[in-house]
């Protein structure tokens, strides 16, 4: 005898059927609209026709993608058919099943940014939220150590700060050699970090390309030197990194590698992604306690998902989808062409270059000495007077603009930042 379902189950499960195909149906329109628009042919190796791809105002020069990303108008447009249809019906796109397949979709397109597997890699809303959990939930106590230089990010380095007086590990910060930097090679690098690590550390923290003057780490070899000093848990922060170089967390032998979608992947503002390799899963705790969660064992188990955005994690991986059209290494190669033009233009502004003159520990987040007064003062300038965008340091002995284009960013955009800088900053 067959079971009967009641007519109100019957209901549910129907609408439930309607709510997934509805959003399958939503991602299919935005893939049917990329291939019609077919980027790649149009740019032709010329990232700068991308320009009108973006929302940008008239009269923005948009150079600090390092502190938060421009989102393509594809992407832009799909998030907002996501949200319009899981308010169509609020309850049914947040609680019923609809949302699984497309939400697993999302989470293979972000396993193929990371080049891990799916059962690693969790949704996160930035990279601060993922340092807080390895802070919460890594296995540390009295006599453990965590060791980060003063380039470490200042929300990835405060959560180990905020939970050492809690669980009585310690946290050993040191000072990175900022001055040095320009004649930074990938050996000294290496060097500057083993020199500070003791047999109590248990956590080594660096960034794949720091925020402040853009150096960029040799990770594999950073990470092959911590474990044959004993460190068990090596985590990396990939904020700047991923969307500007080619990224594959497993193959850097990192535990842990945590980054921002919502910079350089331009993704929509809090989205963020954790690469826990799956032999550390046993040890994280996470950090969120869910009513009826039980164990996945995997990475969605340091996901916070009773009421959560599922709109913005469908657009998560059409970010990805849309940057996908383009080879990592034809988008590193175009960063490198902006990184030399900058380089240049500093040398003929007589500014100081802050950054590595080294491509292969250089980025695209680059630094340059602010002429004649504060950097800070000189950023709220650019910006009210002339429409320009960039992030002033005043820390580490430094006074300095960041510059961060993005692939579409063109040259004269970048010769104007120096010639109005030299103007604001003449007495």
């Amino acid at each position: 005898m067959s079971e009967t379902i009641h007519p109100m189950r019957r209901r549910f499960l129907k609408q439930t059927a309607a709510a997934g195909a509805a959003l399958l149906a939503a991602q299919r329109v935005f893939a049917e609209e990329l291939a019609r628009r077919a980027v790649p042919q149009q740019v032709a190796g010329d990232f700068r026709r991308l320009r009108g791809e973006y929302l940008l105002g008239k009269g923005v020069t948009y150079l600090n993608h390092g502190s938060i990303g421009t989102i393509p108008r594809a992407v832009h447009d799909a998030h907002v058919r996501y949200l319009k249809l899981c308010e169509s019906n609020p309850w049914l796109y947040m609680w019923s099943d609809g949302w699984t397949e497309p939400l697993e979709e999302a989470r293979r397109r972000a396993a193929w940014q990371l080049r891990c597997a799916t059962d690693e890699v969790a949704f996160t809303h930035n990279t601060t939220e993922a340092f807080n959990l390895l802070a919460h939930g890594l296995p540390l106590g009295p006599g453990d150590e965590v060791v980060f230089s003063s380039l470490n990010h200042s929300t990835a380095s405060g959560a180990w700060h905020h939970m050492a007086a809690q669980r009585g590990f310690s946290v050993k910060p040191f000072d990175f050699p900022v001055i040095d930097v320009p004649l930074l090679s990938p050996e000294r690098i290496v060097e500057s970090y083993a020199a500070h690590i003791t047999p109590r550390t248990r956590v080594l923290v660096f960034s794949h390309i720091d925020n402040t003057v853009g150096v960029r780490y040799p990770v594999a070899a950073m990470v092959r030197m911590a474990h044959e000093k004993g460190v068990e848990f090596v985590a990396v922060d990939g904020a700047q990194a991923i969307g500007t170089i080619p990224v594959d967390a497993p193959a850097t032998g990192a535990e842990i590698y945590a980054t921002s979608p919502h910079k350089w992947l331009q993704a929509p503002k809090g989205t963020g992604l954790l690469y826990v390799r799956k032999d550390v899963q046993e040890k994280l705790r996470p950090m969120w306690v869910s009513s009826g969660r039980r164990k996945s064992e995997s990475a969605r188990d340091y996901e916070d998902y009773n009421t959560r955005d599922i709109a913005i994690v469908l657009a998560l991986g059409d970010a990805i989808a849309f940057q996908a059209q383009f080879a990592p290494e034809a988008r590193e190669a175009r960063l490198r062409e902006l990184w030399a033009f900058t380089r240049a233009q500093a040398d003929k502004a007589g500014v100081a270059w802050r950054s590595p003159n080294d491509w292969e520990v250089s980025s695209a987040v680059m630094a340059v000495d602010s002429p004649g007064l504060d950097s800070r003062e000189l950023e709220k300038r650019l910006y009210h007077e002339h429409g320009v965008v960039t992030r002033g340091f005043r820390t580490l002995g430094l006074n300095s603009i960041r510059l961060s284009p993005n692939v579409f960013t063109r040259e004269e955009e970048i010769a104007r930042y120096f010639e109005l800088a030299a103007r604001i900053g003449r007495p």
